[in-house]
């Protein structure tokens, strides 16, 4: 496809703020990452928090980059001139956002060709979307799912790197689901892939919000700024006659509703409340460990349905997921089998090797205060002992959520072992600090202390060690919550990833308990 073709995609706000040379090469290929350039490539160089790809323009061309699209033209340009090449150099305000629609444009705009679902909120996107994923299956359809576990179609599954991919892998991936007969896709849209365009070229026939509670206050700077980025689903991205679901249950439900109506949208209320006006009602639930039936309020009709997800809240994303399936007209059968057949979502309440007379792990995902609140509001109920909670905070992120975290681990917890999260660059010390400010009113012991200090916490650097400790203490009837990493299976500590399961760990140190009960003669 020629570079002036690619370049016709771009919106007046990113065309070319200087002219680029009169060649017009014919571009195979795009890539941002400057060790994948292969001859006729467009290379993007694109200004990132830790990296920017202006310092990799020699390497791209070397390698035989047929074109560049940048912020900085000078630079470019003499990189252009050392290499000896004649290479056109387009410059655009945002090379980021820009690489969107040309990226859209050289697949062939596969977004057109699929039903999109895309969901967005702070929790919960990712069990929502393996609902509304197992629904479509029993429909019929020919699904893709791309989120923060995984990317799947047919019989192909990737491993995420992002919630929502950067906009070339995007639709390098739509087109490749297209191309295996995939019509309906359900997507996590993140709110910094909102934010940061990489969703632009696509319009989604349902949008749905989840929730918004405090998250990503790094990037986004305030609330209101995190808000108004989820709002782009609906402003932005909506498909002509598309649909709007929203949780009303949530704080920010009348702006989200506000937001859907100015866009036009059909509005698909959903809520978990009795005598609450909705498209969508909850009328009862019961939840036990084993899993959960409810009864539910479509509009054409009653729905009872029995969901293997554990925990109270994930009424709230079926609820969601019901919105979904009546945005996307579906009938009630699919949706019962949908529900009743949706897999364990990987470190979502998920139960670490279950035993009898067993301490009872639940490895989650919860990292923000309103998630971490939810999961042990959840876990309370179900736990015939004393509820053990280990969690962490991560580095490099929103410092203000971190008491906020411990405020809500602290609130129903009997005891309580605060550890690593993924650090970062950040001294883990200092953010055992912050999560400590969250835990006042509650006694710290040495960590040899905490199985006779009621209501007491202990802190731990090594997650290892952390997960051990709560584990070791527990007895049969007793249930250790792993919250804050979930399916992730490494650990950030600087820059660097090292292999880390809290699945793995939980199933080694539970093993060593049921060692230690078998030596000592106990029963199990």
């Amino acid at each position: 496809m020629r570079l002036s073709l690619l370049l016709s995609s771009l919106p007046v706000e990113l065309a070319p703020t200087q002219a680029q040379s009169g060649l017009d090469p014919v571009i195979r290929g795009i890539t941002y990452d400057s060790r994948k350039v292969s001859p006729g490539d467009l290379f993007v160089a694109m200004v990132g928090a830790v990296s920017d790809g202006h310092d990799y323009l020699d390497a791209a061309l070397s390698l035989g980059a047929a074109a560049l699209l940048v912020e900085d033209a000078e630079r470019a340009e003499a990189a252009v001139r050392a290499s000896g090449r004649d290479v056109p150099v387009v410059a655009t305000p945002d090379s980021r956002r820009a690489m969107a629609p040309i990226s859209a444009r050289f697949y062939g705009d596969p977004a057109d060709e699929l039903a999109l679902v895309g969901i967005t909120g702070t929790n919960g996107k990712t069990s929502t979307s393996y609902l509304v994923e197992s629904i479509l299956a029993r429909a019929g359809r020919a699904t893709g799912l791309i989120g923060t576990v995984a990317i799947r179609y047919a019989s192909e599954s990737l491993r995420a790197v992002n919630t929502t991919p950067e906009s070339l892998d995007l639709q390098q991936v739509l087109r490749a689901m297209r191309t295996h007969g995939v019509d309906a896709v359900v997507m996590e849209v993140s709110s910094h892939g909102l934010e940061l365009g990489r969703v632009r070229g696509c319009r989604f026939r349902v949008g749905a919000i989840t929730n918004v509670t405090q998250d990503h206050l790094d990037f986004h700077g305030n609330m209101d700024s995190y808000l108004q980025s989820k709002l782009r689903l609906f402003r932005d991205h909506l498909a002509p006659g598309g649909v709007a679901v929203i949780n009303i249950d949530d704080a920010t439900a009348e702006r989200s509703l506000a937001a859907a109506r100015e866009a036009g949208a059909r509005v698909i209320r959903a809520t978990r409340r009795l005598g609450v006006e909705a498209e969508v009602v909850l009328l009862e639930a019961d939840v036990q460990l084993a899993g959960t039936r409810a009864r539910l309020r479509l509009p054409s009709g009653e729905l009872e349905v029995s969901l293997p997800l554990l925990g109270d809240f994930n009424l709230e994303n079926l609820v969601v997921a019901c919105g979904i399936a009546v945005g996307l007209e579906l009938p009630h059968e699919a949706i019962a089998e949908g529900v009743r057949h949706c897999p364990q979502v990987p470190g979502r309440m998920e139960v670490v090797d279950p035993q009898p007379d067993s301490p009872t792990v639940i490895v989650d995902y919860a990292h923000t205060p309103d998630a971490v609140e939810k999961l042990i509001d959840a876990v309370r109920p179900l736990t015939r002992g004393r509820l053990i909670t280990v969690f962490g905070c991560g580095g490099d992120r929103d410092r203000a959520k971190r008491p906020l975290m411990a405020q809500a681990v602290a609130k129903s917890s009997d005891r309580i072992v605060a550890t690593s999260d993924n650090p970062r660059t950040e001294d883990p010390e200092q953010i055992l600090r912050d999560v400590e400010a969250g835990l006042a009113g509650r006694e710290r012991v040495p960590a040899d202390e905490l199985d006779t200090s009621d209501g007491a916490y202990a802190l731990t650097i090594d997650r290892r060690e952390a997960i051990d400790l709560a584990i070791a203490i527990a007895g049969p009837d007793d249930t250790v919550v792993l919250a804050g990493k979930g399916h992730e299976d490494y650990q950030i500590i600087g820059r660097h990833k090292f292999p880390f399961d809290d699945r793995e760990e939980a199933g080694r140190a539970l093993a060593s308990w049921r060692r230690a009960r078998a030596d000592a003669g106990a029963p199990r």
